[in-house]
């Protein structure tokens, strides 16, 4: 992997004179074809001309609309420059280009989110985003999402998190993590008293022992500030999910836990369900995508039918429940006046699932924009359709006609606000 340029070292920075010209802005980056107005926009001009940088018109754009947000005195600015947006003409950001753009993030009180998700920003990149975070107070949001940082970008950002303390939220899913960088974000994540929400879906692990998973539990044991954790795609057995429990009877500041797409069973729900019943923090859990079965949603109804008081939104989609877990789960609800969201499309449903999830929302016990089902009858007979809603249905792609910022569809986010962008 590259290593990260040298701002002294002059091959790697090469003078105006023998740098290509530099590409002049598109019509569309500058409505009257002048040069680039405002300050954001022209201190990354001129900083390109400076180093003799390729200009990227699409973060040209963007500063123009972030100019425009400063000149209205807003502050809690979120600079996006996603990769993936169907908006607009996208030339992604280089690990180069993200050189240039911390040089005028450093200083700048307004901005206080950067979102550059699916971009091309490697370790490289990672370094300068971890450097700059090292030095600016204002950053309280990064969304690294589907950059390909590996284990050296990773360690670049677990070292920052031991000197930065104004970041709350990092993402870092689909990252290619490595296990050496996810024990480091657990070891740092015991003292640091900042962070309220950590995403490090599905880094790159080897092994069965579940090194990270025990790690991470340790942490939670230690950590009282952390709100929201993110761990789909590690590779957590029922095992692993007890290190968790096991951390969860002492933590009391975790809010979301995210361990969906994993290799979770009916055995780990009894550790689960054992802790609900004293745990008193937890309000999102999302358990889609592993293989909970009958037998899981047993252990999970009776808790929170009888015990539980605080969750409010729970996940089993595509677990291999069938219609008896199903309907215990909805029976739950009627005795249980908390637990609100309830997702469960991808098991399998039977009439009497189809009628029990239609009679809660016929009652009104069960909001239609809460669940991810909705019925309709067929020649006299009930049936549930799939909609729309979830805990994050929009994490990895915006719609085409605007952002997506229904309450239905990103419920986790809604429920648990710190979370808004993770």
């Amino acid at each position: 992997m590259s290593r990260p340029p040298d701002e002294a070292n002059p091959a790697k920075f090469p003078s105006p004179a023998a740098a290509p010209t530099a590409t002049p802005a598109p019509a569309w980056a500058l409505a009257d074809g002048s040069e680039p107005i405002g300050s954001l926009q022209e201190h990354y001009y001129d900083l390109c001309m400076e180093k003799s940088k390729k200009i990227n018109p699409f973060i040209l754009h963007i500063l123009q609309k972030v100019d425009d947000e400063i000149e209205k005195r807003l502050k809690g600015i979120t600079l996006n420059i996603a990769g993936n947006s169907r908006l607009m003409p996208v030339e992604k950001v280089t690990g180069e280009d993200f050189w240039i753009l911390s040089k005028i993030l450093k200083t700048n009180p307004y901005i206080n989110g950067l979102d550059v998700r699916y971009n091309l920003l490697n370790d490289v990149g990672a370094y300068y985003a971890a450097k700059l975070l090292q030095k600016n107070t204002t950053l309280k949001y990064l969304r690294m999402t589907g950059n390909k940082i590996e284990n050296k970008g990773g360690m670049f950002f677990a070292a920052m998190l031991q000197i930065n303390s104004s970041l709350e939220k990092l993402d870092l899913g689909d990252c290619d993590l490595g296990m050496q960088s996810v024990i480091a974000f657990a070891t740092v994540l015991t003292q640091n008293q900042t962070v309220k929400g950590i995403n490090l879906n599905r880094p790159i692990l080897y092994g069965e022992q579940e090194e990270a998973t025990v790690h991470l539990g340790h942490m939670l044991k230690e950590n009282h500030c952390l709100i929201q954790l993110h761990m789909c795609k590690h590779d957590i057995k029922n095992c692993g999910l007890k290190q968790l429990c096991d951390a969860l009877y002492r933590n009391r500041s975790l809010r979301y836990l995210d361990v969906s797409c994993n290799k979770i069973t009916h055995d780990g729900m009894k550790c689960l369900a054992d802790v609900l019943k004293s745990n008193t923090t937890l309000e999102v859990i999302d358990l889609s995508f592993n293989r909970i079965e009958n037998a899981g949603a047993n252990y999970l109804s009776e808790t929170l039918a009888s015990h539980n008081r605080s969750l409010k939104a729970l996940s089993v989609v595509s677990n291999n429940i069938e219609g008896e877990g199903l309907v215990v789960l909805s029976q739950s609800m009627k005795t249980n006046p908390v637990l609100s969201n309830i997702y469960i499309w991808g098991n399998k449903f039977d009439e009497a699932t189809c009628v029990a999830y239609s009679d809660l929302i016929q009652m009104g016990r069960l909001n239609s924009n809460n669940t991810d089902v909705e019925p309709f009858e067929v020649d006299g007979r009930v049936y549930l359709a799939e909609v729309s809603n979830g805990l994050k249905k929009h994490y990895y792609w915006t719609p085409t006609y605007e952002e997506a910022c229904s309450h239905s569809s990103n419920a986790g986010f809604a429920l648990v606000p710190v979370g808004e962008k993770l």
